[in-house]
């Protein structure tokens, strides 16, 4: 969604309702103060018409209905002889003083608005560069993915996922990056990047991990060890799916289980032995993080990072993502996380205190 650019013809076409407050404003207090005795001086009310105009309408309209309101208010005091008192004088004065200030008040509110706009058309950029949405059809499988921003002025953060075709199957990768800031965003995209390549040539997962945590300690380099540990690491889920065989293969680095939906049941596909998260590899010893499950025709695999999870209502309540997801074991990726996303905003309140991430993969028969 992008802001309004605040031009006064654009608002005139949009949003005529708004501007005739203003203006009726301007006619009621004017006819108000010329019908009632001259003891009963309304004019000065008129200054609040530039300032409700500048709370919806750019610095042009602004002062448009800032002279019409100042010429009113001088028509009735010539109309009441007034123009010769001090006071009425000082009055006028500090009127026009007030819709200088409103205007300006305008023009740096439109000024700062086209600069969120543009710093939203590239972080809008970034994003569709970072994070490609993956492709609907991959071999046998049929894929969506969405991601949720928790501010809707940071539309990029520290949630990835991605999806690569193999020569043998497909790898995906869904993680989130627990630096803060543009830390963690370069840790996403070099991580990224590096899965890209790696998922291609590295027949093992194991192998595939190793090439993903030397990447993330090369793009940590120039931070102290000890703080590269306490504050920059990736839990990731990486996911290796073959074309000619019902299974599933998971690499797991401290990521949220993968849900496998069938038959109105979702079950939690845990690994026993889980990975530390990526960045974190050389504070615990080697050990299997590799974990297989079937991965039937029509079998639907839920893939989500922990602001889908972590999600909690105004009593505190998580976000119940397996209640949820068992309800819509028989819809296609897309509606499936049309709906949880649905629900999720729901859960929360329309805003959330994380991002989230969702990939959504149903197999189908081998084409």
């Amino acid at each position: 969604m992008k802001l309004p650019r605040g031009r006064p013809h654009r608002l005139l076409l949009a949003r005529p309702k708004l501007i005739a407050v203003p203006l009726s404003m301007v006619v009621a207090i004017a006819l108000t103060d010329l019908l009632t005795p001259r003891s009963i001086h309304l004019a000065p009310l008129l200054v609040a018409a530039p300032a409700v105009t500048a709370s919806f309408a750019g610095p042009w309209l602004t002062a448009a209905i800032g002279v019409l309101a100042l010429a009113s208010e001088v028509f009735i005091d010539v109309h009441h002889h007034l123009m010769s008192n001090q006071d009425v004088q000082a009055g006028l004065a500090g009127f026009a003083l007030v819709s200088l200030f409103v205007v300006l008040f305008a023009v740096v509110r439109d000024r700062q608005r086209r600069e969120l706009t543009q710093v939203r058309s590239v972080a809008t950029a970034v994003q569709t560069a970072l994070l490609r949405p993956v492709p609907e059809r991959l071999g046998p499988l049929h894929l969506a993915s969405v991601y949720l921003a928790a501010e809707a002025e940071a539309q990029i953060g520290g949630d990835i996922y991605a999806a690569v075709r193999t020569p043998h199957g497909t790898r995906l990768i869904i993680g989130d990056a627990r630096g803060k800031g543009l830390p963690a965003i370069s840790e996403a995209a070099a991580l990224l990047g590096a899965f890209r390549e790696a998922a291609r040539r590295r027949a093992e997962l194991p192998d595939l991990v190793a090439d993903l945590e030397e990447s993330f300690d090369l793009t940590c380099q120039g931070e102290g060890e000890e703080q590269a540990y306490a504050e920059s690491f990736v839990t990731a889920a990486i996911v290796d799916i073959p074309d000619d065989r019902p299974v599933l293969t998971i690499a797991s680095c401290g990521h949220p289980p993968p849900l496998l939906l069938r038959d109105g049941l979702a079950v939690s596909l845990d690994c026993s032995q889980p990975a530390p998260p990526l960045g974190l590899g050389g504070l615990g010893e080697p050990q299997n993080m590799l974990a297989s499950f079937p991965f039937e025709q029509d079998d639907l695999l839920l893939l989500y990072t922990d602001g889908v999870i972590e999600a909690r209502d105004a009593t505190g309540t998580f976000f119940p993502l397996a209640q949820r997801a068992a309800l819509r074991t028989e819809e296609q990726p897309d509606a499936l996380l049309k709906d949880i996303c649905h629900d999720l905003l729901a859960h929360v309140g329309g805003r959330l205190g994380d991002d989230a991430a969702l990939i959504a993969i149903r197999r189908h028969a081998a084409v």
